[in-house]
């Protein structure tokens, strides 16, 4: 499948469809300063359905998730999203597309799957998404509007973590508008009374990022609050700049630890 792009583009796609494609160069782009693409897609990789329901199963090993949560991941003009269920039951038989410019949700379809929506076409380098409800993040989300990261790992959530501040579920697209533009430039948010949402490459790096999420809750509650000596902004940028190295590997641990190595039931 050709396809031509200038460098922006390049950077997009490797992003976006490195998860699916092998992205190799080829000649003849007619546009001056582009070139063209050809995406083959690889035959060992697993299924987006397949690393959204290990995605969702490992949030509810982890117990990050209750009775509510959902995962899921762009796929060019569609997204895959988990059903309204129980996450711990989920296979990839039952996940379920969605194109992104919905004007109405499928029959199964989780009700705040509008957030997806939103943060797909507000972040168009966002890969996957997962909602989940960690216990520390609901305390944390009633006593401050924004928090500073709290830890090295915790800087790989932005610069700070924006809380969303109303605890209305978000069950419209107008709503879901809303909380993608509080996101700013962060991958995860704080829900006011509701939980968290966090963004990432690929399904597992979203579950890992809301598991950096919790952590950071956890320990900003155990300071009491801001830190008195924050991180500095030269701490912060030294660790966003290994989260492309060590996130995967943080999240091929947590799917592991979660016993989700293998493929979806």
């Amino acid at each position: 499948m050709p396809v031509t792009v200038d460098a922006r583009g390049f950077q997009l796609a490797e992003r976006v469809l490195g998860r699916r494609y092998r992205i190799r160069f080829q000649r003849g782009a007619t546009i001056p300063g582009c070139i063209q693409l050809a995406l083959v897609r690889s035959p060992t990789t697993q299924t987006l359905e397949i690393q959204v329901a290990d995605a969702a199963r490992a949030l509810a090993a982890l117990g990050l998730v209750d009775a509510f949560g959902h995962v899921s991941a762009r796929d060019a003009d569609h997204m895959v999203i988990t059903p309204a269920a129980d996450l711990a039951t989920v296979t990839a038989s039952n996940c379920l597309r969605v194109p992104l410019t919905a004007a109405a949700l499928p029959s199964g379809c989780p009700a705040e799957a509008w957030a997806h929506l939103a943060l797909y076409q507000r972040y168009p380098a966002t890969g996957a998404i997962a909602r989940a409800q960690p216990a520390a993040s609901l305390a944390v989300g009633m006593r401050t509007d924004r928090f500073s990261p709290t830890h090295g790992q915790a800087c790989w959530l932005g610069d700070s973590i924006p809380v969303y501040p109303s605890a209305l579920l978000v069950r419209e697209a107008d709503r879901g508008r809303g909380l993608a533009e509080a996101m700013g430039s962060a991958d995860a948010m704080i829900l006011r009374g509701n939980g968290a949402i966090t963004m990432g490459s690929d399904p597992a790096t979203a579950v890992a990022t809301m598991s950096v999420l919790s952590a950071a809750c956890t320990v900003w509650l155990q300071m009491g609050g801001e830190p008195a000596a924050p991180l500095s902004a030269e701490e912060i940028r030294a660790w966003q700049a290994v989260k492309p190295e060590l996130l995967p590997r943080l999240a091929a641990h947590l799917l592991r630890k979660a016993g989700q190595a293998g493929p979806a039931r």
